[in-house]
């Protein structure tokens, strides 16, 4: 179920150490929310000097209050911090808020101190969130800690910035949205932002949860959590750069991002990642109102081609379809419209408006009840009419003929309203984007929940967050599994071991150090051969790989000739296999130090790295989604079998992938693990080379 963190958004009391009058000080600005809900429990304030903040007499100890206090918010000198907290402990309190910086962001010292801090917190039963943060406010219980006023609405704003969260609160307020929670993280030395993903998933005021995030702390419990919200939750993210893969010695080491880690672990909990504070705004405002679509067919309506034309574009670049609607869907449309209208998809209105405003509804509802659309796109001058006579300057204002009249205007708000009938019959979402966002008519829609954008390319985004991937909706994250005994030998043959007692299947093999065991491997198995040079980072760059060689003879003279070239320890010695029709993959798996194991698989052989054809997941990964991975991948077509070649066996390479990925998560000493190539054939995969590096 989670912590108990209803002393921290529902207190029975308050108390605010460091209450200040200096409006420069965080104490006064808080004291000064805090205050705003006086009626709804008591509020106490403390000042060492005594005297009076903001007219009200304040204790000069929590000890002075003289009754137990149940939050505590310290905003206080750091070094007196730690008595703060001993003092709010002492005086009952089971929730601290702490304001004070000076603590993990300043280096080692500072981590100690702070994890002292977080023990005595925890063994006293109580939980602290901080420091180093900015507050909390709860517009559902009346609980206002934070320096800034939130406007109430379902949104719960977990941040570690304080200013971004001030930036998303502007930025949401055109759309109709608000909060029901802010926290501001601070460093999480004792409520994490899983803690707060959990207790916001069954607050049920809470209809979406915003996060922005520099640290995770544990990624894969953060997934975990979002995925199990029940809630849409949206993710604002820094530092997802290249550093990460700079040290790497696999190419699944050195193709894997901090960024691919962030954007597969969003990908399998359903998380929705954004780029900047005004994607995540659109994105909120799409998922708002609970709408889905279960399928990516939209349908644009427009009464202007050209804005059709760019919608549709913008809709397909969001990843969405815009199909040519069937016959008897464009008859039922030209029922609605007049003969210069354009019915096939875009569909346009071609000036109508101007003549009946209504048609923008009657078109509208007609789309939404057609079986074969998942949503709709309604672009253009929809809001014109309105904003001329609402005084928001729109043209039809300057134009007898169009528009300008009040009867246009009147006619445009009763579509607007008809829209939100239509939208409310069915669970298939309408986004609008329009010329005039702030018209009367575009209100009307945002208040009846359908969101409005000024932008084309916000509102497809917004259809893209509202649309699910059938049924199924996100892969999920899987556990892990127990932990096995660790890898012994990290060496070729000592992955290939281990590898195959998972099910991963190989070529007969066998190591040699020197030319009479090279001749006994070659009597074990019949040619032709490959012959390995090991211990060699990248061995096909280096030379140590001999393909193809038909004979004994062979085997023998491109041994000597490596073994002089190279001087290697050892060599291995196995079954070539038969590549026809076959396709070269990689499947790999590289420990990322907060989301823990991760899946990459994609093109492979030795142009891996060049190509750069990959996908990622988090492992373990279930052979069903390892084969969405492949057939999402940019050469999916040459799995599936081109220009005469018979397809490959996607289910086979799939079982290969869930093996592998599952023996890496059990084994948290491997930092990285891969198969390339994984050859994969009409008849099957066969493992044709594994490294692993051990951390």
């Amino acid at each position: 179920m989670g912590r108990d963190l209803s002393a921290l958004f529902d207190p029975e009391s308050v108390a605010v150490v460091g209450a200040s009058d200096d409006p420069a000080k965080y104490g006064h600005a808080v004291a000064a929310q805090a205050l705003r809900a006086p009626d709804r429990r008591p509020v106490h304030l403390v000042n060492r000097r005594g005297g009076t903040v903001l007219g009200r007499t304040t204790a000069t100890s929590l000890a002075g209050i003289g009754e137990p206090v149940e939050l505590v918010v310290i905003s206080v000198p750091g070094p007196g911090f730690e008595a703060a907290v001993d003092d709010a402990l002492a005086c009952g309190a089971r929730a601290i808020v702490g304001i004070t910086a000076g603590f993990a962001e300043t280096g080692p010292l500072g981590l100690a101190r702070q994890q002292a801090i977080a023990e005595r917190v925890r063994a006293a039963g109580a939980v602290l969130v901080g420091p180093n943060c900015l507050g909390i406010a709860d517009n559902t219980t009346e609980l206002y800690l934070a320096s800034d006023r939130f406007a109430p609405g379902g949104i719960a704003l977990l941040s570690q910035s304080g200013n971004l969260a001030l930036e998303l609160h502007l930025r949401c307020a055109p759309h109709g949205l608000g909060f029901s929670r802010f926290v501001s993280l601070g460093n999480q030395a004792d409520v994490t932002l899983v803690d707060l993903i959990e207790d916001a998933a069954r607050h049920d005021p809470t209809r979406a949860i915003a996060v922005y995030a520099e640290d995770f702390g544990d990624g894969r419990a953060f997934a975990e959590a979002a995925a199990a919200a029940g809630k849409p939750v949206v993710l604002l993210t820094a530092g997802r750069g290249t550093a990460s893969a700079r040290s790497a010695q696999s190419h699944t080491g050195a193709l894997t991002t901090s960024s691919d880690v962030v954007a597969a672990a969003c990908r399998d909990a359903g998380v929705e990642l954004v780029a900047t504070p005004h994607e995540m705004t659109v994105v909120l405002a799409a998922l708002n109102g609970g709408r889905r679509a279960t399928g990516h067919r939209t349908a644009v309506c427009t009464d202007g081609g050209g804005h059709g034309a760019i919608a549709a574009d913008a809709a397909e670049s969001a990843g969405l379809a815009v199909p040519e609607l069937g016959p008897a869907a464009q008859q039922r449309l030209r029922t609605l419209l007049w003969e210069q209208s354009a019915v096939g998809n875009p569909v346009d209105l071609a000036g109508m408006g101007e003549r009946k405003p209504h048609s923008y509804g009657d078109t509208v509802g007609a789309l939404l009840a057609l079986d074969e659309v998942d949503s709709v796109m309604l672009t253009g001058y929809f809001g014109g009419y309105s904003a001329a006579t609402g005084g928001l300057g729109g043209p039809a204002a300057e134009s007898g003929t169009a528009g300008g009249g009040s009867a246009l205007a009147a006619g445009e708000l009763e579509t607007a309203h008809q829209m939100a009938v239509h939208t409310a019959r069915t669970a298939k979402p309408l986004v609008v984007q329009s010329m005039f966002p702030d018209a009367p008519s575009c209100r009307t829609l945002v208040e009846a929940g359908i969101p409005v954008f000024a932008s084309t390319e916000d509102a497809a985004r917004a259809l893209a967050a509202m649309t699910v991937d059938g049924a199924a909706g996100p892969p999920g994250v899987r556990p892990l599994p127990p932990s096995a005994a660790p890898l012994s030998d990290p060496g070729y043959h000592g992955v290939r071991t281990l590898l195959s007692a998972a099910g991963v299947p190989f070529p007969e093999a066998r190591e040699i150090t020197d030319e009479a065991e090279l001749l006994a491997a070659a009597d074990a198995f019949e040619g032709p051969y490959v012959l390995k040079a090991l211990h060699l980072l990248h061995k096909s760059d280096a030379g140590g790989v001999a393909l193809g060689l038909p004979d004994r003879s062979a085997l023998v003279t491109a041994f000597r000739e490596m073994h002089a070239r190279l001087g290697a320890a050892s060599y291995s010695v196995e079954a070539m296999a038969d590549p026809t029709d076959g396709v070269e993959l990689i499947v790999g798996v590289n420990r990322d130090p907060r989301f823990g194991p991760v899946a990459m698989v994609g093109l492979g052989g030795v142009l891996t790295e060049a190509l750069h054809d990959v996908a990622f997941a988090l492992a373990p990964v279930p052979a069903a989604r390892a084969e969405q991975l492949l057939t999402g991948l940019r050469t999916a077509a040459l799995l599936r079998g081109v220009r005469g070649r018979p397809a490959v066996d996607l289910a086979a390479a799939g079982a290969v992938i869930e093996r592998l990925t599952t023996l890496a998560a059990a084994h948290p000493e491997i930092t990285e693990i891969e198969v390339n190539p994984l050859l994969v054939r009409p008849d099957g995969a066969l493992a044709l080379d594994a490294r692993a590096v051990l951390a």
